[in-house]
Parts: structure tokens; sequence; C-alpha cells
């Protein structure tokens, strides 16, 4: 996820026409990497590989991935006028907007991809299809 923050960077760059400062943003951008997919192991781990699984975990991580990066990027609003520390600012900004929505967007659908997990609720067992009338032959 980490290269997938860049892109964040350097469209802010662009737009501010900004210097890269200080890459800081890396560890942010690890650690909700890291705990999106040990709870998404550990949900594998209780109730096997399914979509449904990595979907439901996800969404239980969506609250706490924008409110560390939302007060992170309000902790940046006034050191962006700064000379000094505005590269960093607008930095930290551009890749925490972009790498915390592709951490719970794309992270998720390569977590699927890589492990394998087949489409439908694996962990469900099918239904067992009703048994035919036994047949009298005379």
């Amino acid at each position: 996820m980490v290269p997938l923050g860049l892109i964040g960077v350097v469209l802010i760059m662009l737009v501010r026409n900004t210097p890269v400062g200080f890459i800081a943003l890396i560890g942010m951008i690890t650690r909700n990497s890291v705990v999106l997919i040990d709870q998404i192991d550990t949900r594998t781990e209780q109730t096997g590989k399914s979509w449904q699984g990595v979907i439901d975990v996800t969404a239980a991580r969506v609250r706490p991935v924008f409110l560390t990066a939302g007060s992170t990027i309000l902790g940046m609003l006034p050191i962006m006028r700064d000379p000094f520390w505005a590269p960093l600012a607008f930095t930290v900004i551009g890749g925490l907007v972009v790498a915390a929505a592709l951490t719970l967007i794309f992270l998720p659908a390569l977590y699927v991809l890589w492990f394998r997990i087949p489409p439908g609720d694996a962990h469900v067992p099918s239904k067992p299809s009703p048994a035919e009338p036994a047949t009298v032959t005379g």
C-alpha cells in the first residue's frame, strides 16, 4: 500500500506545485494495512475463507482508518502556510487521503485475489439437495 500512497503525494504536489519535503506517512499507511490484514486473517481462522468475511472486516475498519487519517490531516492544516513545513503537510495530506481510500478498496480486493478466496460464502455449507422420491420397480 505504501507505493500506492505515492499516487496521492504526486497528485497534491502537481496541484499545489510543492516539492516533497518528508514522507512521514509510510508508517501510518503501513499500520492501517497491517491491522486490516491481521483482522481479516483472524476472521478467516474463526469462520473460514469468504468474501463476506473480508467485506465485514473491511467495513468495520472504515471508521478507524478515516478517523486516524482525518485527525492527522487536521493536524497538518495549521502548518500548510509555513514555508518550511508546507511540503511535509501537503505530502502527508495527499498521501493519506489516497492511501486511506485504497487501503479500504484495493487491499481487500488484493487479499481475495492473493489467497484465492472463491466468490460467495465458502464457509457456509451448501444446502443438501432434496432427496429424490424412491422409485418402485416391479
